[in-house]
């Protein structure tokens, strides 16, 4: 192979995720395979009720993606009247299948800045772009760090919206006593095969609503109600068997991944305070539990050294890495129609460019976090 990547060199020490999957789960996907009832089925229902009852709601649609379930989730507010190219409040940094999900159900995404520390949707700035369209707000809890979903509930409830929790990144993230997931009105997750419940690929949307449910049951299916009834605009979304059983045996070893994925993001918290010279502090707050997805390290202005070069530097030690997301509206140029130019989201701008991230899976321990601290500060001596 000529001119090989970084990548393709290294034998990462601390590669960026990892996928689980049980015995059990194995066990069922044969067992899928050998009835030759592959599409949603008996185990997509098995799944949904346990995931259900995992996450403390009524009830858990699956689907195809985490995108597909952001989508039919907005899709839900055409059966409490909203039309389309009505406005749903999301922040302007996060992973680009937030944006796109709204817009492939129908509706204009409003960006709102995020707070450096957080890394999460600014309340502060929400109100400011309410209009008479607007028909909800979508936060995301990123890195498993929960939005300051009380402040962002009582706007809704002021303005009479709903609260659509993009939920991805935080499975098990605990925000002032209450499930990420079951605050809002209904949330979207992805189990993709780094999340910490993985289907490989899938998505799933929970709810204590019923007739949210019916209508998302519907939605996944092309609209259908009953047989060959098509009462709304649809999806093609359905998860099938293999899936769902990968997912079943991710439910059953759920508080395993996430107490060590928890043990490791506390590890690099706390290893990382003698960097605070050189990084923003990333933190576990008194009224809150993470739900680890993966570790941000946002470099400080004026440090001497650029994002790049320390993501090189990690790459070429073993450890690998991810941007920081970007700024949608004003650095994926597939979002340029709407007009924005840069600077109109200063924070969400300097995450992209001066942020990456890191894994804190379950399949690492002490001895890889060790090595992430120590890649560190040889590269800090290295600059200074």
């Amino acid at each position: 192979m000529k001119n090989p990547t970084i990548a393709q060199k290294v034998r990462y020490k601390v590669p960026f995720g990892t996928v689980s999957i049980t015995p059990e789960a194995r066990t069922l996907i044969n067992r899928a395979l050998a009835t030759k009832m592959v599409t949603n089925g008996r185990y997509v229902r098995e799944f949904e009720e346990r995931f259900a009852k995992t996450f403390g709601v009524k009830y858990a649609v699956a689907v195809s993606s985490g995108t597909d379930a952001d989508a039919l989730a907005c899709a839900v507010l055409y059966d409490h009247g909203a039309a389309r190219g009505d406005e749903i409040i999301i922040p302007s940094f996060t992973f680009v299948a937030t944006a796109n999900a709204v817009l492939q159900a129908g509706f204009t995404p409003v960006f709102v800045d995020v707070k450096l520390e957080t890394l999460n949707i600014d309340p502060d700035r929400i109100e400011a772009v309410i209009t008479p369209r607007t028909r909800a707000i979508m936060p995301v809890h990123l890195m498993g760090k929960s939005a300051e979903m009380d402040k962002i509930m009582a706007i809704a409830k002021k303005h009479k919206l709903f609260v659509i929790e993009d939920a991805a990144e935080a499975h098990g993230a605990v925000y002032k006593g209450k499930r990420i997931g079951a605050i809002g009105d209904l949330a979207a997750f992805s189990l993709y095969a780094a999340h910490i419940v993985t289907t490989i690929e899938g998505g799933m949307i929970i709810t204590n609503n019923a007739a949210t449910y019916e209508a998302l049951r519907s939605l996944r299916n092309h609209g259908m109600v009953g047989k060959f009834t098509y009462q709304r605009i649809g999806f093609s979304a359905k998860m099938n068997e293999l899936e769902a059983a990968v997912g079943i045996g991710a439910l059953k070893i759920f508080k395993r991944i996430l107490s060590t994925r928890h043990r490791n993001m506390l590890y690099l918290i706390k290893a990382f305070e003698r960097f605070d010279e050189f990084f923003l502090p990333f933190k576990e707050e008194a009224y809150e539990k993470l739900g680890p997805h993966a570790f941000p390290i946002t470099l400080r202005q004026g440090v001497g050294f650029t994002k790049d070069q320390f993501a090189q530097y990690l790459d070429k030690n073993g450890v690998d890495s991810r941007n920081l997301f970007y700024s949608i509206p004003t650095q994926c140029p597939s979002y340029a129609f709407l007009g924005h130019r840069l600077g109109d989201f200063p924070n969400s701008e300097y995450l992209s460019d001066h942020g990456i991230h890191i894994g804190v899976h379950q399949d690492l321990g002490v001895p890889e976090l060790k090595h992430v601290v120590q890649v560190v500060e040889r590269f800090l001596r290295n600059i200074k």
